[in-house]
This record gives C-alpha cells, sequence and structure tokens, in this order.
C-alpha cells in the first residue's frame, strides 16, 4: 500500500515523456491523456527527439504551457528527462521504470539503427547521444520529489538500480511488471493522487506494451 504522496499541492497539468524510441501515440501516453480528460486536467504526451538535449528543450517548453504546479511522468528515458526537470523546477514526478544510468545504456547500442514505429523516423545512435546523456545527469536527486512504478521483470533495466537512485522515494514495486508496465492502467489513481487530485479506480482500463 502506497502512503500518502509528500506534494500536497494540486498539479496543474499532466506532461508525460514516452520512452527511448517511443512516441506520442504508444498505449501508455494514451493512458495519460485519458486519465487526464476524466479530470479536465490539461495534459501534453510530445513526441521526442531522439536527440537527449533536443528532446529535454522540447519537454520543457511543453511545460511551460502547463500552469505554474505541472506533474511530470516519464518511462524509462523519458523517466530520465522528467527527472532532469523535476530537479531543475522542484516539480513532483512519476517515473515508471525510469533508466537511472542512460548514458551507459546508451553506449551499448553506439552504432545500432532504430525505427521509430510512431514516426517512421530512422536513425543511428552514436557517441554524441551518449555525450549528451552524460551531461545532463543530474549530480543528486530528492528523493521527496518521486513516485517509482517498478516491475520486477524489467526486462531491459534492472529495477534494483533505480530503488536505489531513488532510495527514500514513494515505491510501488509489481511482482512481475515488464519493462512496458503493462499494468499502468491499475496506477493511474496513485499516479494523479501524486499530484494532488483523485482518479476513480478502474475507470480506464486498456494498455498495451510499449516503451
Amino acid at each position: 500500500m502506497l502512503s500518502a504522496p509528500l506534494q500536497t499541492q494540486r498539479a496543474t497539468g499532466v506532461l508525460y515523456l514516452h520512452g527511448f524510441n517511443s512516441g506520442h501515440g504508444s498505449p501508455k501516453a494514451a493512458l495519460m491523456r485519458s486519465a487526464c480528460a476524466e479530470l479536465a486536467l490539461p495534459c501534453a504526451t510530445p513526441q521526442l527527439p531522439h536527440w537527449p538535449q533536443a528532446a529535454l528543450a522540447l519537454a520543457e517548453a511543453r511545460l511551460a504551457e502547463l500552469g505554474a504546479s505541472p506533474l511530470l511522468v516519464g518511462s524509462s528515458m523519458g523517466g530520465f528527462l522528467a527527472t532532469c526537470l523535476a530537479e531543475r523546477h522542484d516539480l513532483p514526478a512519476v517515473l515508471i521504470n525510469p533508466a537511472v544510468q542512460p548514458a551507459a545504456l546508451v553506449a551499448e547500442w553506439i552504432g545500432e539503427a532504430f525505427v521509430n514505429d510512431y514516426t517512421g523516423e530512422r536513425f543511428t545512435v552514436t557517441e554524441a547521444h551518449r555525450r549528451e546523456l552524460e551531461a545532463l545527469t543530474p549530480l543528486r536527486v530528492e528523493s521527496r520529489r518521486y513516485l517509482l512504478l517498478l516491475g520486477t521483470a524489467d526486462e531491459t533495466l534492472d529495477p534494483v538500480h533505480a530503488f536505489a537512485c531513488y532510495r527514500g522515494a514513494r515505491c510501488a514495486i509489481h511482482p512481475g511488471g515488464d519493462h512496458g508496465f503493462s499494468v499502468l492502467a491499475t496506477y493511474l489513481p496513485a499516479i494523479l493522487a501524486h499530484g494532488g487530485h483523485g482518479l476513480a479506480a478502474g475507470c480506464i482500463t486498456h494498455q498495451e506494451n510499449d516503451a
């Protein structure tokens, strides 16, 4: 059972940041839009560039459109970007299987070609991607800001690393949960509660796997 959120100010909007090579049209982004629509709460789910600095700049621009106290939600690499913004602007954030060592992760993909299923864009990961992520990585995080949603069966990232990085944060660990966190709909009330809003359990139900 999750304890009460540390943040008491109601969020003025939600910014959802998708994972690496995912998109605005992903199932998790759609779930967040649906949940926010239930509350008549502004929600932005931008299509992020694959370049980390450009992605963060776009996310920050959309953040400015969501009022004085937005809630950040990020999945995987989007969780890393949400952390960057949360630390920069002193905001609450919900992180879904977040990447906590993204420069090291991307280093394993240098030279690998990708196709984004949501945009059709083709790109190759380079050393420049790794350097940008390294430069963006916060020196420290304040655990009071965060709610972590972690799956024990994450096939891409070890949840132990996130648990250690954000030690002291509110955390829900889902047994058998995969990297796509296909049970996200169940946790929508907890996500919105972290931003001071109440969402009825079970009102949003559908999700397929994605990053």
